[in-house]
């Protein structure tokens, strides 16, 4: 059986859009219960309930978890309150420990999944098991390792199995903590269109500012719904506390989400993508100015040090040299590329202007 051929039908026991809410870390027995009953209280549509029992973190000596001791709340958020239950596994270890504390949905972390040696220990472990298995997208933007590890666990006979995109990791600051990438999980979404993919707003805003619409944008290109992590005390939180929502605001931020119509839907699926994917475009593009501008007052302290005039003919003559020979490569119109890099120069003026005024 091939990844292409799989059915999940696991997807239909759960509405649209499916929701998976809790705390990034579950921390005490009444942490977990408040939140869970809050939750419930607030109306909101959540069938799953999650929590992070084991906790990678990036540099030692911080929060990793309660452990095994974590499992036993979970199972009480079940008994009292109804919810299905999941939380994350990164070796067999805890897998075993997981399906014994009978978790519904298991998922593998981003720092697991960049490991094909982890990956095939977790699914070693979890051989043949009937339970739904998320895998989150790697660290690093690498599509055929996210395909890897869900071919893993097939491998070892898993067929309930969905994807979760939590965002890419990059070096510059950006406003989000994981960069989305849209393309990347669109184009696995376009090749695997029976796989079931959650979106994680909270890992790629890293705050509460962007959540809803995060979580708006991958159900406009046809996402299956939601994790998002919530919490009954959230500033207080011992991991990820600007993430972290209250069950109240949770519950708000479902009921002003917008799912699409049924008889619309490959019309609007195509159209979410195509505009989701120029508003990724746009952002970078936004970033990549922003970074070049930086750079140019740079070069405006260093020509105010040696006493250079800012506007260099020769350079302008380069850059619409450039430019032309880019219009030839891409397709595009000459006239419009010598209109965008004029534009960026003469930004590039202004800032070095600036430099040798207030400098």
């Amino acid at each position: 059986m091939e990844l292409q051929d799989l059915e999940n039908d696991w997807i239909n026991n759960y509405p649209k859009p499916l929701i998976i809410a809790g705390p990034c870390s579950a921390e005490s027995e009444t942490q977990m219960l408040e939140t869970a009953r809050r939750i419930k209280e607030s109306g909101a549509d959540v069938p799953v309930f999650r929590a992070g029992i084991w906790k990678p973190r990036t540099k030692p000596n911080g929060f990793e978890g309660v452990g095994v001791l974590g499992l036993n709340w979970l199972k009480k958020v079940k008994e009292e309150y109804g919810f299905k239950t999941a939380t994350e596994v990164a070796n067999a270890n805890h897998v075993f420990a997981a399906l014994e504390a009978d978790v519904d949905i298991l998922w593998i972390g981003a720092r697991s999944t960049v490991n094909p040696f982890t990956v095939q220990e977790i699914a070693v472990a979890l051989r043949g098991t009937e339970k739904t298995v998320l895998v989150k997208n790697p660290v690093n933007p690498d599509l055929a390792l996210w395909i890897g590890a869900m071919e893993r666990l097939l491998g070892q006979g898993i067929t309930n199995i969905g994807a979760i995109h939590r965002g890419f990791s990059s070096y510059q600051k950006t406003k989000y903590r994981n960069i989305p990438n849209w393309q990347i999980a669109i184009d696995f979404k376009n090749q695997f269109p029976n796989i079931p993919m959650i979106v994680d707003p909270s890992h790629i805003c890293g705050n509460r500012t962007g959540l809803a619409s995060v979580a708006q944008e991958a159900l406009n290109v046809g996402y299956h719904g939601a994790m998002i992590e919530t919490h009954c005390t959230p500033d207080e939180a011992w991991s990820d506390a600007a993430q972290q929502i209250t069950p109240e605001i949770l519950a708000e931020l479902i009921a002003n989400l917008q799912t699409r119509n049924a008889d619309d839907a490959e019309y609007e699926d195509k159209l979410g993508q195509h505009r989701t994917l120029i508003s990724d475009i746009d952002f970078q593009l936004i970033q990549l100015l922003a970074d070049r501008m930086k750079i140019s007052e740079k070069i405006g302290t260093v020509k105010k040090e040696n006493n250079i005039a800012i506007f260099q003919p020769d350079r302008w003559k380069v850059i619409t040299e450039y430019a032309a020979m880019k219009a030839d490569e891409t397709g595009m119109s000459k006239d419009f590329i010598e209109k965008v890099f004029k534009a960026i120069h003469e930004e590039s003026i202004e800032v070095q202007n600036s430099v040798m005024i207030n400098k």
